[in-house]
């Protein structure tokens, strides 16, 4: 009697992996990104890595509030503006009035940096999303997309923690440039009495956690959209070069 044929066996279903901790999440962007974005599948939050960095970003401004002050850090802007030749022909009455009410706008404006960064983020987003949604048929939901724009912010609090250190450190008030605090980035070495303002800020643009940030965002979309690595990031590199090409030509004016 022939022997009953023997079926193959179902291979076994493949274990999905453990769901991450916020702080786990947080942790991962920096040490290994693309379990934190393939998590993001399963919970698109947020707000874990928003809270990290508006409290990094509120220690920054409250370093620039004790060794700088507001006052100077508008003073260093105008110097360096193409309004510098205007406000030194000013009364003295009428410089120190304009420099009271700037001053008190960069300070509402630093103080209120948590919300800025959710609205920077959001447009950042919107474009982020609508490109790879459009351009290269990518499958991020825009809830998951946002998350992705929030974790890929997060090398700038090594920017805030080493611009604080140096506050703290003691630079100098008069060379303060809060837009450029640190040397994460060719600007800020660059002299701007003698750079061209337009060069100078292009070269700002090659900063190391700005770098680090396009590269997490597009690992963020390769691992939640369906879109090849390189592609992504391609992609967020050349918005980041037209964003910067447009305020480098604006600050230029």
């Amino acid at each position: 009697m022939a022997a009953a044929p023997v079926l193959p066996a179902s291979p076994a279903p493949t274990p999905e992996p453990a769901p991450l901790s916020e702080g786990a999440r947080i942790l991962d962007t920096f040490i290994a990104p693309s379990k934190t974005f393939t998590d993001l599948r399963r919970n698109a939050s947020w707000w874990g890595p928003w809270l990290v960095i508006s409290i990094f970003s509120l220690v920054f401004v409250y370093a620039i509030s004790r060794q700088i002050g507001f006052d100077q850090v508008t003073r260093n802007q105008i110097a360096h503006s193409s309004r510098a030749d205007q406000f030194d022909r000013l009364p003295p009455d009428q410089q120190a009035q304009r420099i009271q009410v700037s001053s008190k706008i960069v300070s509402f404006l630093s103080y209120g940096s948590p919300l800025m960064i959710l609205f920077y983020l959001l447009v950042e987003t919107v474009v982020l999303w609508a490109t790879f949604k459009v351009g290269a048929g990518g499958q991020t939901s825009f809830k998951t997309a946002y998350a992705i724009s929030m974790y890929g912010a997060l090398p700038g609090i090594l920017g805030a923690i080493l611009a604080a250190v140096a506050l703290f450190a003691g630079v100098s008030p008069e060379g303060f440039d809060i837009n450029n605090p640190v040397g994460t980035n060719l600007g800020y070495y660059l002299d701007p009495d003698t750079t061209g303002k337009f060069i100078r800020a292009m070269a700002s643009s090659l900063d190391l956690t700005s770098i680090w940030s396009i590269l997490l965002v597009g690992i963020g979309y390769s691992c939640t959209g369906k879109v090849k690595r390189s592609t992504a990031i391609v992609i967020v590199a050349g918005w980041y070069l037209v964003f910067k090409l447009a305020a480098s030509a604006l600050a230029a004016m």
